[in-house]
């Protein structure tokens, strides 16, 4: 089951919106999630690049079988901090009733702690989660990036192929500047689609 999520961006001098609607499934494993607040006017074409990347997400999770969407959620689950304070928790009460016990206060057969036995376990077992922690935190910060610098190479693309089409209606438009069929710039001002390219890969990597 799936969750639409809009995102709604505008200029504040004005009334008018764009929505982008984003189907997220109902157990909200979006790597990213985008949230969109400005007070300056978006291009259009920038909402068709972000609408286009989130579709393309959005398939993503969709592809991914049910035995790694479980596989996902343990993992997702042991790299909370919650599971860590959990550990602390946990061995900070064995280590308690264990001198309980050798103050006969409880039964003297509960499973004590003793540090040269277990000590190294336990220290190896708090890195591991800590390292896990801090590694989902980085993966999560990384794409976020990586979608920025995505955002802008599209953008980019699409600017300077409008710039080579301004200036090649430009030089039929001047009479002293000898007119020309260039090919390569025909090319050159096509912007690049998104969504063609995302398709390719696709094609090519299944």
């Amino acid at each position: 089951m799936e969750n639409n999520t809009t995102i709604e961006v505008g200029n504040s001098a004005s009334a008018e919106k764009s929505t982008i609607n984003i189907a997220t499934p109902e157990n909200g494993n979006v790597d990213v999630d985008v949230f969109v607040a400005v007070n300056e006017a978006v291009p259009e074409q920038v909402l068709k690049n972000v609408e286009t990347i989130a579709i393309h997400q959005d398939r993503h999770q969709q592809s991914i079988t049910a035995d790694r969407r479980v596989l996902n959620k343990i993992a997702a689950f042991f790299a909370r901090p919650g599971f860590l304070y959990f550990q602390i928790g946990f061995f900070a009460v064995w280590i308690g009733c264990t001198n309980l016990a050798e103050r006969n206060l409880i039964a003297k057969n509960f499973p004590q702690f003793h540090l040269d036995l277990h000590g190294l376990e336990v220290a190896s077992l708090l890195i591991s989660t800590e390292v896990l922690i801090a590694q989902a935190h980085q993966e999560k910060a990384e794409e976020v990036r990586s979608n920025l610098t995505l955002q802008v190479n599209l953008v980019t693309e699409q600017k300077i192929a409008k710039l080579i089409s301004l200036v090649e209606e430009l030089r039929t438009d001047l009479p002293n500047v000898k007119n020309r069929n260039d090919e390569e710039a025909e090319i050159m001002k096509q912007a690049t689609n998104p969504q063609a390219i995302l398709e390719v890969i696709q094609h090519n990597s299944a």
